[in-house]
């Protein structure tokens, strides 16, 4: 069995999980988009 395939497994077992991990992807995406929009705005 691939990792893939044990991941979807997971998943499919714990429903609730595939919402907190797309929330958590959503705002490390903000996050991240935020601070690289801060460094590149000069003095």
């Amino acid at each position: 069995m691939s990792d893939d395939n044990k991941a979807v497994a997971w998943l499919a077992e714990h429903p609730k999980m595939t919402g907190v991990m797309f929330t958590m992807l959503l705002l490390l995406s903000q996050a991240g988009s935020a601070v690289a929009g801060r460094g590149a705005a000069g003095p």
